[in-house]
């Protein structure tokens, strides 16, 4: 016991907790290489030790003492915006390597409750990077809106699993806007600059999103559709998530009226951001829609709702068609430029007057967002005919 000097006790016991925590920041964790590609749960490790190093070093010595409260925003696909099967999987291990026993962070969902009390936000994304993947993570400090700590680490490509979770592989849009895009930057900021603003003023909204979207990927769309409306209904929910989610929900639901107002709104919101990325899928080779009308029976309201909301706003569009990497670019580039003159002929049944304002073009597999040449629902975006909105005088 140290009763009688109780202060030089304390003294002593602070100094050693310091010097240990200090011999502890001094010590490296195994951080990857940029040029040496590891498998996803290396490489995981590795980009979380770096981040839990870089936290426990900028937060002094009482923040070392306290163990500080991250919540995780899901994990990306940054090229598409969507969450896999290897984002989950990130999403977990992240989870369970920052938030072990003896750690600088407690890692907690992301839900409203918790928001409201942690002081972290931790964000991550998965992109293709010369063959393999990139992976980036970053910690922010909610209050200042700073990023506190930065990573990065290359994953091999073998089993990486990008197949989309339910609600992404039935978008029949590219779910990406500005707070899909500010998340993505986010992730790649340095340590001591800001993070993205437009991503951060939309993230109470984006709690409840995300809640929705859990719920729809377990089939629970009726509960799913609720709190997408919910999110609609704040200030911060206008957002491309939600106004998709609403549409997918009602087509599972069968409320045929409520999905083709809520994919009117979808696409208004894509023409009022200059941009519009449809995934309509053809059959192999063909300029006719997917033979499949459980996939491609809602394409002529699409159209119609396209037609309609370009109508109303007087927009002069660039309609443009992509392939998958699959074939040559000698195939690929006039089929897209057919695809994409099909979809305008589509559009002048419709509408000639918009038709009119509109021109061709074909990207063939250039603009690929995946970019595996897979022909199934993970390469979907690279198979999309886009409206890029453009100066009507040009």
């Amino acid at each position: 016991m140290c009763i009688p000097a109780l202060s030089r006790c304390a003294t002593r016991y602070v100094l050693g907790v310091a010097l240990s925590l200090g011999l502890a920041a001094c010590s490296t964790p195994p951080v990857a290489s940029n040029n040496t590609p590891l498998p996803l749960a290396q490489a995981i490790e590795a980009a979380a030790d770096s981040l839990a190093l870089q936290a426990q070093q900028s937060s002094g010595l009482l923040g070392r003492l306290n163990r500080r409260t991250a919540v995780l925003d899901p994990t990306l696909d940054a090229s598409s915006g969507q969450q896999t099967a290897a984002t989950q999987q990130l999403d977990r291990a992240l989870s369970e390597r920052l938030g072990r026993e003896g750690g600088p962070l407690e890692v907690v969902p992301f839900e409203t409750a918790h928001l409201a009390r942690a002081t972290l936000l931790l964000t991550g994304t998965l992109t293709r990077a010369q063959g393999n993947f990139a992976l980036n993570l970053a910690l922010v400090d909610v209050k200042a809106g700073t990023v506190l700590a930065q990573s990065s680490a290359i994953v091999r490509r073998e089993g990486v699993d990008m197949n989309p979770l339910p609600y992404y592989r039935d978008s029949p849009v590219l779910v990406k806007d500005k707070v899909v895009d500010g998340y993505v930057r986010t992730s790649t900021t340095p340590a001591g600059q800001k993070a993205d603003a437009a991503y951060l003023e939309r993230i109470a909204a984006a709690t409840v999103i995300n809640d929705a979207t859990t719920l729809y990927n377990a089939a629970r769309y009726r509960e799913a559709l609720g709190q997408y409306r919910s999110a609609l209904a704040t200030p911060a929910g206008d957002q491309i998530r939600a106004l998709n989610g609403v549409y997918i929900s009602a087509v599972k639901l069968g409320l045929t009226a409520e999905a083709e107002e809520a994919f009117g709104r979808l696409v208004a919101y894509g023409i009022a951001y200059n941009s519009l990325g449809m995934k309509f899928l053809f059959n192999p080779g063909s300029t006719e829609f997917w033979s499949d009308p459980k996939v491609s029976g809602a394409y002529g309201m699409w159209l119609r709702q396209i037609a309609r909301q370009a109508g109303a706003t007087k927009v002069c569009m660039d309609i443009v068609g992509h392939t998958s990497a699959t074939g040559s670019e000698a195939a690929n580039d006039p089929l897209s430029l057919r695809r994409a003159n099909f979809i305008k002929q589509r559009l002048n049944a419709e509408s000639p007057e918009v038709a009119r304002r509109t021109r061709t073009l074909g990207m063939g597999a250039r603009q690929n967002i995946v970019g595996t040449g897979s022909d199934d629902v993970v390469d979907a975006p690279d198979r999309r005919v886009e409206f890029t909105i453009v100066d009507c005088a040009k």
